[in-house]
């Protein structure tokens, strides 16, 4: 049997590719839609009788027509041009088998596998396989050949349509169904090949049934395609059948082929003249292209080789600027259209020589190379005219550059010799001090130096000048008045130099023997005058002391100043006496003394003026002196009673510190006895306050004095207080802990005995005697009482004796912790179980219910502190108690 289905995945023997992968599914389409069987059976009826009918016989029942294999073999043969087997005439059934299998063998051999179908099926009239051997014909013999643009068969045919279509409004071609329900597909097709044939713009897309009629019939008459499907089967299917469609549309494909190598061959030669023409095109462009640029050098090159010359740089620029705009605006399109020839011209030869087109010859005059030439020429051109322009700027240039640094330089020196004749002239030298000549001499000195330095340039003015008359320069004239001026001026500053020189140096030696007195004078008025400020400042000075020798060593510093004061005043005269040398030489050589004295600023007037004051400050500093002493004896008066009283208080503060150190560690008897002696102690230490309030007083009075130190004791005011209200302190403690006892005792059932015993205990481990012990000493004080202590149990217990980890563990704290493991206490645990009786044993407690059972302040305690309860049985309005009652014990009683 023959395997049809293998059909979709082989190729034939001259290399046909693999198609209609997706047609190896028809027979179950066909079982499922039995409308798409009948319009198979008339399109694939129609389609052997357009061949059949060439050999003059047609069918009329496709299942029964074929079942004898003769009518089979004579369609292949017509529809391939190719000779079968003869057939076998017998009427048996074994020769209808054989009949058909010599058909199938004829198929087989173009590559087609046929799936399931068989020579029986088709000899018993097998509709089904009788379809899919047609249909499988169809395929191979009218379909599988068509080719669009690289693709082939079913996708080609699609491709055909589409682009046969795409003109039309309301005809979009996606597929060999839906596509072409409305019949406007078909139209198109027609009226693209056979325009006359068909009039498109009559039709509407919502009348299938007349569309599809219309193509049917005008194929048939005008185009011999039998109609192989009747409009109302295709319009009343949701989806018509794809192979009815595809053989029909491979039909019209067929039938139009003759068009499409008619329109082929068309667009050939369009091709073929669209390229002549655009070389012809191209010939003519680059001939008027290459007339236009070589015009333009021919009327370039005469402008380039002018070579008149300008009188000035500015017209010289001017050439240089059309030059450069020439370069930059008018030769870079010159550049491209060139660029441009020779590209036009060597892409038109690779398009002739591609064409097979013989090579362009330009015409006389106009080839690439005589472009090239006469571009050359040009660009020689351009070289020279360019270096003739710089040359002519440079010429110019060197001409108006002299011109201008000679005035540059003339303007300079003028500048210079502003005011200098009336600088010379001037005698300021006559009232001026030595310094001051000096001064003026070293400047004039330096005025010398700087007109020597200007000779130079005087020298090189005049070289320019001579330099521009021998060139012809245009402005002489004005050069040579300017130069003869500037010499001519420089002429008189010489000589009015060489007497100013000589003024300043007769002038210098005449001030020189007043100088060496002003000097005199500075030398000795500097240090006396510094001498007589640093007096007035220590007369005037501020002083602070705090004791009689600070005060006593002042009065001996002072009369050892009084002692110097014969001498100074004799230095004072002779400064005085230098003074009066000076106005005497002055005078008798006729000097203008400028005033001051120019090594000083200190004046004979204001010497005198600050010993005077001097002289006045020092009874007032011996009056200030003896004050301070008077001072001073007082404060060291009030300082030893001071001192009295704080040695006093100081000392029984002691006393009594350690006697209630004493008493706090040795008490006996009852605790409600030690109480009353500890308060009797108490009234006995308050009665010492008057004492206290007398050495305030006295305190008082020595920070009114501002005395802050005091040798006679070593108690400050500050100490003493400490040390009082420690003393207070510790008696008021000693007492609480007492009531602390007797407290604990009563709520706690402990016999005064068991206190005696845990005060001798701990009084016994207390080695410093302060009423405190470290952990180590606390340790050793537990395990004389019977305790067995790991690390982990006396971390417990120091976190209830010591919560703040201070690390000392006093009395009291023993006591409760003592009375806490000896004696019952309540727990956590027991209130919890309190509040749960009152919960009525639920898990939570509402408001109303501790309202109810506790008193009303107790009970709004309770409620403002309780977290609300979010167990699974809460109600709204419901308290955890667990919680609140955990937190009054602290978690280490969890």
């Amino acid at each position: 049997m023959v395997d049809y289905h293998a059909a979709n995945n082989q190729s034939s023997a001259g290399g046909v590719q693999t198609y209609m992968e997706q047609e190896n599914d028809w027979d179950r389409d066909l079982l499922l839609d039995p409308a798409w069987e009948k319009q198979q059976r008339k399109t694939f009826t129609a389609w052997c009788n357009s061949h059949l009918r060439k050999a003059g016989t047609q069918i009329e029942n496709i299942e029964e027509d074929f079942r004898d294999g003769l009518k089979l073999m004579l369609l292949l043969e017509v529809i391939s041009g190719e000779r079968l087997p003869k057939p076998e005439r017998g009427k048996m059934r074994v020769h209808k088998i054989n009949n058909v299998n010599k058909a199938l063998d004829f198929i087989a051999s173009k590559g087609v596998k046929l799936v399931s179908i068989g020579a029986e099926e088709i000899v018993d009239g097998n509709a089904k396989m009788t379809l899919g051997m047609i249909w499988t014909i169809i395929l191979r013999f009218a379909i599988q050949d068509i080719s669009v643009e690289e693709t082939s068969a079913k996708e080609g045919l699609l491709l055909w349509c589409q682009r046969k279509t795409a003109p039309y409004k309301n005809v979009n071609v996606q597929n060999f169904h839906i596509s072409w329900k409305d019949g406007l597909a078909f139209n198109a097709l027609i009226h693209r090949h056979r325009p006359d044939l068909i009039d498109y713009d009559s039709l509407r897309k919502d009348d299938p049934v007349t569309n599809l009629n219309n193509a049917f019939e005008v194929a048939e008459k005008h185009l011999d395609i039998p109609k192989m499907l009747d409009a109302e089967d295709i319009v009343g299917t949701l989806r018509p059948d794809e192979k009815a469609i595809m053989t029909y549309v491979s039909c019209f494909y067929h039938a139009f082929s003759g068009a499409q190598k008619a329109e082929t061959a068309a667009n050939r030669i369009c091709k073929v003249l669209a390229v002549n023409q655009e070389n012809e095109q191209m010939m003519e462009d680059y001939e008027k292209l290459a007339s236009e640029l070589l015009e333009w050098i021919r009327r370039t090159i005469p402008w380039l080789e002018n070579r008149t010359q300008e009188k000035t740089v500015q017209d010289m620029q001017a050439k240089q600027e059309d030059f450069r705009d020439y370069r930059c605006v008018h030769k870079p399109p010159k550049v491209q259209e060139k660029c441009q020839l020779e590209i036009s011209f060597n892409t038109l030869q690779t398009k002739l020589r591609l064409s097979n087109r013989p090579a362009f010859m330009p015409s006389e005059g106009r080839m690439v190379s005589d472009i090239n030439g006469a571009w050359h020429t040009l660009e020689g051109a351009e070289k020279g005219y360019e270096e003739w322009i710089l040359s002519e700027i440079r010429r110019l240039e060197r001409l108006e550059h002299l011109a201008e640094k000679f005035h540059q330089k003339a303007a300079i020196h003028e500048s210079w010799t502003d005011g200098k004749e009336a600088m010379l002239t001037q005698k300021d030298y006559e009232t001026s001090t030595l310094s001051e000549v000096k001064a003026l001499l070293r400047k004039h000195e330096a005025f010398e130096s700087d007109l020597a330095a200007h000779q130079d340039r005087v020298e090189q003015i005049a070289a320019i000048a001579q330099e521009l008359n021998e060139l012809d320069y245009y402005d002489s004239a004005s050069v040579n008045a300017r130069c003869q001026k500037i010499c001519d001026q420089w002429d008189v500053l010489g000589a009015l130099t060489q007497s100013r020189k000589e003024s300043l140096e007769r002038t210098e030696k005449q001030l020189e023997s007043i100088d060496e007195l002003y000097l005199e004078y500075a030398k000795r008025a500097a240090p006396f005058n510094n001498w007589m400020e640093g007096a007035m400042e220590d007369l005037q000075d501020m002083f602070i002391v705090h004791n009689i020798e600070e005060i006593q060593g002042l009065i001996t510093a002072h009369e050892q100043f009084k002692s110097t004061l014969a001498e100074a005043n004799k230095e004072r005269e002779a400064i005085q006496a230098i003074q009066a040398e000076v106005q005497k030489i002055a005078q008798s050589n006729g000097i203008k003394l400028s005033g001051a004295n120019p090594y000083t600023t200190i004046t004979p007037e204001s010497i005198d003026n600050k010993w005077e004051k001097a002289m006045d400050m020092v009874p007032l500093r011996d009056n200030a002196l003896q004050d301070e002493l008077n001072k001073q004896n007082s404060n060291d008066t009030l300082r030893a009673k001071f001192a009295t009283q704080a040695n006093t208080v100081g000392a029984y503060i002691q006393a009594k510190m350690e006697e209630i150190g004493r008493i706090s560690i040795e008490m006996n008897g009852t605790l409600e006895d030690q109480l009353t002696n500890l308060r009797e102690y108490q009234k006995t230490i308050m009665s010492y306050m008057p004492e206290i309030n007398t050495l305030e007083g006295y305190h008082q009075l020595i920070q009114e004095a501002l005395i802050f130190d005091n040798q006679y004791t070593s108690y400050t005011m500050e100490h003493l207080r400490v040390g009082w209200e420690q003393l207070l302190t510790t008696i008021a403690r000693t007492i609480n802990e007492v009531e602390n006892q007797i407290l604990t005792r009563d709520a706690k059932g402990i016999s005064q005995e068991q206190l005696q015993e845990y005060r001798a205990s701990f009084n016994h481990f207390d080695k410093k005697r302060s009423g405190q012990m470290v952990s180590d000493d606390f340790r050793a004080l537990l395990i004389s009482t019977g305790n067995s202590l790991g690390d982990s149990e006396f971390s417990r217990i120091m976190g209830i004796v010591d919560p703040n980890g201070s690390g000392a563990v006093t009395f009291q704290a023993f006591i409760d912790f003592m009375s806490r493991e000896t004696t019952d206490t309540d727990t956590a645990d027991q209130v919890i179980a309190s509040f749960k009786i009152l919960a009525a044993d639920k898990n939570f407690i509402t408001a109303d219910e501790l309202r109810r059972e506790l008193p009303p302040d107790q009970a709004e305690y309770c409620i403002a502190r309780m977290a609300p309860y979010t167990g699974p049985d809460a109600i709204p309005g419901a308290l955890d108690y667990m919680s609140f009652s955990t937190a009054l014990y602290g978690e280490s009683d969890l």
